[in-house]
């Protein structure tokens, strides 16, 4: 049980993560490789603020945005430079790895001892890992509600109608350059403040801690648009955090049958490129049919 409850914790915080990716991704369109320079950098700004005695709540908020100022860059580079979108993002991430060192001083700081949103007194007295559970629901649920306050704005509708058709949103006076500017700054801070509250959780910051993050976005994101289908916007913000814990408690069953830790990486990608395939699948053998008559059968 206790293995269950942590894995939905996490997968509520990496659901964060899943939610800035997917205004990249899927609104805009973008293959943002920023993603894995955002994620420890928004751990190491976090994890370097609060050994220093900041209040973890604004030390997280600062996680939020230094992972902004990454999707700046890249925007930036992107929109102005009219550098590859591809190429952008690794170059920020590149660029960041450094950063991420100079911020921490060396290439992995704990947080023995520190005070973190994970430790305040209201949660103390919860079970084990029903802490992270808790905040873990806070931002994603804050989350959510103000994603979808914002893209049902005329700014957020401007935001989705560059990702649906540049050409159109120009001729509609829409100025697409700033669209993809916000988008990436939105996308990535997003991101930036998963891998602060993850690293609160974990207890650590580490520079290499963002290898492999863009694989578990885009799981989650996938899972919850195979599981639950067409849906509204706002539904499917939702559906990708619901992916989000999926894919955790995916891995957790695969872990449990035997397999090593060090197996994570290769287990992760094997389960994100079915999870690709799966709609494939779908179309072809009509899954969602079948279940449907399965379900509907006497």
């Amino acid at each position: 049980m206790s293995l269950v409850t942590s894995t939905i914790g996490q997968g509520l915080l990496w659901g964060i993560l899943a939610l800035g990716l997917y205004l990249s991704f899927r609104i805009l369109n973008f293959p943002d490789m920023t993603v894995e320079g955002t994620f420890p950098f928004g751990a190491a700004i976090c994890v370097a603020a609060l050994v220093r005695g900041v209040n973890p709540l604004l030390a997280t908020f600062l996680a939020f945005l230094g992972g902004m100022l990454t999707g700046l860059v890249t925007g930036l580079l992107y929109t102005k430079g009219r550098i590859p979108i591809l190429l952008a993002g690794i170059l920020t991430m590149t660029g960041v790895y450094s950063i991420n060192l100079r911020i921490l001083g060396k290439a992995n700081v704990g947080l023995l001892n520190q005070a973190t949103l994970l430790n305040i007194k209201f949660l103390e007295k919860l079970p084990n890992n029903f802490p992270t559970i808790v905040i873990g629901l806070i931002f994603a649920i804050l989350t959510i509600i103000l994603l979808a306050l914002f893209l049902n704005t005329d700014l957020g509708q401007a935001f989705i109608a560059t990702g649906d058709n540049e050409k159109m949103a120009r001729s509609l006076g829409i100025n697409t350059d700033n669209m993809k500017i916000l988008g990436l700054m939105l996308s990535n801070g997003l991101i930036g403040l998963a891998g602060g509250l993850l690293a609160q959780n974990g207890g650590y910051a580490d520079v290499n801690m963002g290898i492999g993050t863009m694989v578990i976005g885009l799981a989650a994101i996938i899972i919850g648009e195979v599981v639950y289908g067409n849906l509204s916007l706002t539904a499917r913000l939702v559906a990708v955090v619901v992916g989000s814990i999926l894919y955790r408690l995916a891995l957790l069953l695969v872990l449990q049958l035997g397999f090593s830790t060090n197996d994570f990486k290769l287990i992760s990608a094997i389960i994100l490129a079915v999870c690709l395939m799966l709609p494939l699948f779908q179309k072809k053998f009509n899954i969602r049919q079948l279940l449907k008559k399965g379900v509907d059968r006497p």
